[in-house]
């Protein structure tokens, strides 16, 4: 595997979430179009994103069978774990609360398991950032969560933000074969979701439309998405990685402005400015916080 350095790992992870944050939307057509419910949905975007790196993998060299073995299961099921959990807290208090303590929780809890467990230092930079980006974050949703009539997700957004920090952990620490553990990971997490997917009905509606945006959803917020995130975690703290992966909330606000004519207010459009900027900040900085 080519060393990837902390710079081009901090591009990876920034392209990561961008690509993360055009998946909301392109899921919400798809409920449409395709008539698939959110489980059917993710089931879909990891069976697909599997497909798409095995593809890739073939084209290039032998899959590495001997790193896909017990490695993959924790990953997968993690990954399973946090997006059936975030759909619960979605029904539970919305999507605004759901994704505010989901994704401000996330690096809250890997910094903390990064020092603990993986003994990975937090620099100024870095702590800075940890307390900016989930400011901006709040600021960007404050007034969806204010509006929003019950909390009783905030468990299961909780539980979402463990079962995400719990993956990025423990694929920092084993970082030796970074695309086998995304193609075992979606296997496993495919596996996991079918359970629950298949009692809701996980044929598709076919159309030019609902294909057309599966196949984008399984290459892009998913094969490039995890394929980038997986590879930067071989080069950057995972602290640092989970931070700069927030920008996917600004990007997923922006996209909503742009393309479903969304309104931010004032409040909100300063939390999208500070969000990106304790994201930019980390990932011009990264080499120092390594």
């Amino acid at each position: 595997m080519t060393p990837v350095s902390a710079r081009r790992g901090a591009v990876y992870v920034s392209v990561a979430a961008t690509a993360w944050g055009t998946g909301g939307a392109a899921g919400a057509l798809l409920f449409e179009s395709g008539h698939l419910g959110p489980v059917g949905v993710s089931f879909w975007r990891y069976l697909l994103g599997a497909a798409f790196l095995l593809a890739l993998a073939l084209t290039r060299r032998p899959p590495r069978v001997r790193h896909l073995t017990w490695r993959v299961l924790p990953v997968g099921v993690g990954m399973a774990v946090y997006q059936t959990a975030y759909f619960a807290a979605i029904a539970g208090s919305g999507v605004a609360v759901a994704t505010v303590v989901t994704m401000g929780a996330t690096p809250i809890f890997t910094a903390l398991g990064a020092r603990l467990l993986l003994r990975e230092p937090l620099g100024p930079v870095a702590r800075g950032a940890l307390a900016a980006a989930p400011a901006g974050l709040v600021l960007l949703t404050a007034e969806s969560v204010v509006r929003a009539e019950s909390l009783a997700g905030i468990g299961y957004a909780l539980l979402s933000a463990a079962g995400y920090a719990g993956v990025t952990l423990f694929s920092r620490h084993h970082r030796t074969d970074p695309q086998g553990t995304a193609v075992g990971g979606f296997a496993v997490g495919a596996v996991c979701l079918a359970p629950f997917a298949l009692p809701a009905g996980v044929v598709p509606e076919l159309s030019v439309p609902s294909v057309a945006l599966l196949l984008y959803l399984g290459a892009v917020p998913t094969a490039l998405a995890y394929g980038l995130f997986f590879r930067a975690l071989t080069a950057l703290p995972a602290t640092t990685v989970s931070i700069i992966s927030l920008g996917e909330a600004a990007g997923a606000a922006l996209i909503g402005v742009v393309l479903f004519g969304e309104r931010l207010t004032p409040l909100a459009w300063g939390g999208c400015a500070l969000l990106l900027a304790a994201v930019a900040v980390l990932a011009l900085r990264a080499e120092t916080e390594m």
